[in-house]
């Protein structure tokens, strides 16, 4: 007798909007907003490039509480807790005057609040995973990414909008705080995990975790991805140098915040929502390598293009535009590996290999940069790209010639 199969309770994409929405403005405070009023107050440039690396630090290393929110609580509960501590500690953090001497206080709210982020994220994967239909799975990375591309946007315009036009610094706190308390709202609307890999002892819980996340690791279809995630492929490296590199093209000060700030959130989550649609009308793995060659062409005609400002937004905003589509592609193919289960720990290890590209990549942009001017960077940049696909087919033709099922010889 066949299996009952309990059918799927999947949730619509854009509530993953609202989930994402905390991961993004907080980080969209740190380096916009936070920066701003620093720099306002005599902050050298140093000190606040260590806050930013402060806050991005927790993020590098949040699997480790994957075990943790998928064994203990309720997936929601950990949303909703995270989503408050995340909101007070923004809040805590715009009541401390901007200043060097409150620099090193200032730190520790930051990567607290950054730490609060990394369990909200588990959760908002976790609940992702399991509220996806196989269908949707493309869609959903692109709501998510359009939420943590949108909320940037959000923290870093608003938060700094905020700061210039209302005199109590502390309201932008308050603002982005409310925001990150917020996406506890789409909770009512998604379903709570379910969770097999819970046993009564919590030892074996874990020892359960472990086997599912070895599961995916050590499957053929498990190695093609990893392998994946660890290639310069639509990581979007340039982006992290349009501010340095943008006198070349005789970009203002304005310019480069127009078009890194807003209206480069606007058209990266409009990328996002379209690169996911398109992501599950296709193999996901594939649709993310044609995207990294799209992103990797119009590096190559910005090189050839004419140095002017009206060049620089264009092409600025085209490679943000297909970054959101390199990044929802991205999403799918991770909510396509990892399936349901102890989602959270598992999309976190992927996402942990996957910042290891954004980190080399953006070196060797940089690379290219001092041995060959911005045409160099945008060279290097391509190039990588090109051969990260062209490295991923290779490596996937021979892994699943290598890894065949042998077919069976009748008796």
């Amino acid at each position: 007798m066949p299996e009952h199969v309990a059918p799927e309770r999947t949730a619509h994409p854009v509530l993953f909007l609202i989930l994402f929405l905390p991961l993004g403005v907080t980080n969209g405070y740190v380096v916009v907003t936070l920066a701003y009023l620093l720099a306002h107050h005599g902050v050298s440039v140093a000190a606040i490039a260590g806050l930013v690396a402060w806050s991005l630090f927790p993020q590098t290393w949040k699997f480790v509480f994957g075990p943790l929110v998928d064994t203990t609580l309720t997936i929601r509960s950990w949303y909703f807790l995270s989503a408050a501590v995340t909101g007070l500690l923004v809040l805590a953090t715009a009541l401390i005057a901007p200043t060097s001497a409150h620099l090193g206080l200032i730190e520790l709210l930051v990567v607290l609040f950054s730490v609060a982020t990394g369990l909200n994220a588990l959760a908002a994967d976790s609940l992702m995973a399991h509220a996806t239909s196989e269908e949707e799975k493309g869609r959903a990375g692109g709501w998510s990414q359009a939420g943590n591309l949108g909320g940037t946007g959000l923290g870093g315009g608003a938060g700094l909008w905020l700061v210039q036009h209302v005199a109590a610094s502390w309201v932008s706190g308050a603002v982005l705080g409310a925001i990150c308390f917020a996406g506890a709202l789409a909770l009512p609307f998604i379903a709570e995990p379910e969770s097999s890999h819970r046993s009564r002892r919590y030892v074996e819980s874990l020892r359960n975790v472990w086997r599912d996340v070895v599961s995916i690791l050590a499957s053929r279809e498990g190695v093609i991805v990893g392998v994946l995630m660890l290639l310069p492929i639509g990581v979007a490296g340039a982006s992290n140098l349009w501010s340095a590199v943008a006198g070349d093209w005789r970009a203002s000060a304005d310019l480069v915040a127009l078009v890194n700030g807003v209206l480069g959130g606007v058209v990266s989550m409009a990328g996002c929502l379209l690169g996911g649609y398109a992501a599950d009308r296709m193999d996901r793995k594939t649709i993310n390598c044609l995207f990294g060659l799209l992103l990797a062409a119009v590096a190559i005609v910005m090189a050839l293009a004419p140095r002017t400002p009206a060049m620089f937004v264009l092409f600025t905003l085209a490679y943000n535009a297909v970054s959101g589509l390199c990044y929802a592609a991205w999403g799918g193919v991770v909510l396509e590996s990892i399936g349901r289960g102890a989602a959270a720990t598992k999309y976190n290890i992927l996402a942990g290999f996957s910042n290891i590209p954004i980190a080399y990549q953006t070196l060797i942009d940089g690379w290219g940069q001092t041995h060959g001017g911005s045409n160099g960077m945008l060279a290097a940049d391509a190039a990588a790209g090109i051969i990260g696909v062209t490295f991923y087919f290779t490596f996937a033709y021979v892994v699943r010639r290598a890894f065949r099922t042998p077919a069976k010889i009748a008796a």
